[in-house]
């Protein structure tokens, strides 16, 4: 799990996947502590650091679920470990496009999941996704 930084005094452990860019803030892509991940909001943002800011809503969304199935991977979970997901888009109308490509994403798998339309997401993204897992045995 390169990139991890663990603390012993407290059980928690973050992780930044080489696969990932660079966090744009003072956080990690995900957290583990007592068997759970918790992924930070993901953006559609490539692991060259390059904000797909242009694209279409489709791509997006696509570069996100990878996003967040990189920090998943990385803490020792994956899709099938999901517990929760919560989705921020800036349009309710993105959501049929976003709930084929998710359903194809996550395959069997199906966490409890909310839908949040914010409006304006960062840098003029349309896409934010969190998550919540645990971590897999033999991950």
């Amino acid at each position: 799990m390169d990139g991890d930084q663990t603390n012993p005094a407290n059980a928690v452990r973050t992780v930044s996947p080489a696969g990932l860019s660079v966090p744009g803030g003072h956080y990690s892509h995900a957290t583990v502590a007592n068997g759970f991940v918790f992924v930070s909001g993901q953006l559609p943002i490539t692991p060259a650091g390059e904000k797909l800011v242009g694209a279409p809503f489709e791509d997006q969304a696509r570069q996100v679920l990878a996003n967040v199935e990189a920090a998943l991977i990385a803490a020792g979970s994956g899709i099938d470990g999901l517990a929760q997901v919560r989705v921020y888009v800036d349009a309710i109308e993105n959501w049929p496009a976003f709930n084929a490509i998710y359903a194809a994403w996550a395959g069997n798998a199906r966490p409890a999941r909310t839908i949040v339309p914010t409006g304006p997401l960062h840098f003029g993204l349309k896409i934010e996704v969190e998550a919540l897992a645990v971590v897999l045995p033999g991950a």
